[in-house]
């Protein structure tokens, strides 16, 4: 990796198009692959929380998206769109798994009703 201070540089000098991931996983090659989840929800009340989501390939791999430090705020009928990234690339998506979550411990459990959802690879757009 390049310390951060020095990127900038170390880019422009390559004259070749060049992948830069500033948002790194933990495991090798240390690179996250992001998509964009688009969903519009169909909730009459307002609900606020965090979407995580699980993709799965027809081989049963699996890869997790990190829960975003920001709540989302859903409202019925209200497109929102979240930045989600996954620490490895699940090539052939077979099946899309959300799990909606408030973090408080008490009070009610609130399901999140979704009526449309798109997700698109940022990494690999003509997925």
């Amino acid at each position: 990796g390049y310390h951060a201070d020095r990127w900038k540089k170390l880019l422009i000098l390559n004259s070749a198009p060049t992948k830069a991931y500033f948002d790194t996983s933990d495991q090798d090659p240390y690179c996250m692959y992001n998509y964009l989840l688009d969903i519009t929800t169909w909730n009459k009340s307002i609900r606020r929380g965090f979407i995580k989501v699980k993709l799965t390939d027809s081989a049963g791999n699996t890869a997790e998206s990190e829960i975003n430090s920001e709540a989302s705020t859903f409202q019925q009928y209200k497109r929102v769109k979240i930045l989600t990234g996954f620490p490895r690339d699940i090539e052939k998506i077979s099946k899309i798994s959300l799990t909606f979550s408030t973090k408080t411990l008490i009070g009610p459990k609130h399901k999140l009703r979704i009526l449309q959802m798109k997700l698109k690879s940022l990494n690999n757009p003509d997925r």
